[in-house]
């Protein structure tokens, strides 16, 4: 079975996820993971829609404080 690649749908998870930061008025990513006692690298991957876990996710929206219904609204 051939390996998928789902780079279209990291990015636009990756970009909700820059959104939210944003929207919570922080305009550096580094400045939001020390914030938020997360790894500053690890955070710029998620935000770059390169692999992450399904426990970064969750963290990160438990942070901005909404659930992966409310997250997911909208993504295509």
């Amino acid at each position: 079975m051939q390996k998928a690649n789902y780079i279209k749908e990291r990015k636009a998870i990756a970009d909700r996820i820059k959104e939210l930061r944003i929207r919570s008025g922080y305009t550096s990513y580094e400045a939001f993971a020390v914030e938020n006692g997360l790894p500053r690298k690890n955070y710029w991957r998620i935000e770059k829609g390169e692999n992450f876990t399904i426990n970064s996710l969750i963290r990160i929206l438990k942070i901005h404080g909404i659930t992966l219904e409310e997250f997911f609204k909208g993504i295509k």
